[in-house]
């Protein structure tokens, strides 16, 4: 995992690495976004909808555990061995919105995520178990949940979609 100096740096790097895999979607028509690809895993509406759940999901335990909640990760509905479960609701969640809107909400919850992060603190960010969450399984510190959710899949995404679009639209 990348090192962070500081949250500046931290939410500079989400922010850089989300510009630079929404704009891989910028050319891609809306009637494309649930084209499979030969050699890659996910379409580009399920790519969008992965990144979606996972950031929405960080921030609901935190909320969860704010609110006095018991937090179950990844979820009460799926455990750390049912992944591929989660991913796909996550996909169905998403699934009426067009690419366009996929990506407008992407723009936003990418926003929310980053209000987020100004709300924690530096202990709760670096700090393993200072967030009960965090104390789980797996047991990492928040910022570890962080990058390994936001900046990792953006950039091994953006890898993906662009192999999706040499596929697809030459």
């Amino acid at each position: 995992m990348k090192v962070y100096e500081s949250k500046k740096h931290l939410k500079e790097e989400i922010h850089k690495r989300y510009l630079l895999l929404d704009e891989e979607f910028a050319g891609i028509p809306d009637q494309f976004r649930d084209v499979r690809a030969q050699d890659v895993d996910r379409t580009p509406g399920e790519i969008i909808a992965y990144q979606l759940g996972w950031l929405n999901l960080l921030v609901s335990w935190d909320r969860d555990e704010r609110l006095g909640k018991t937090v179950i990760t990844p979820s009460p509905d799926y455990k750390w061995n049912q992944l591929g479960a989660l991913y796909q609701s996550f996909y169905n969640t998403y699934s009426h919105l067009s690419l366009t809107e996929l990506r407008q909400e992407f723009k936003n919850v990418e926003a929310q995520f980053q209000a987020w992060i100004d709300m924690l603190t530096n202990e709760e960010l670096y700090t393993q178990g200072t967030l009960k969450w965090t104390g789980k399984n797996p047991k990492w510190p928040a910022i570890r949940f962080i990058h390994t959710n936001s900046v990792a899949p953006f950039k091994s995404f953006r890898t993906k979609i662009r192999k999706w679009k040499k596929n697809q639209l030459g």
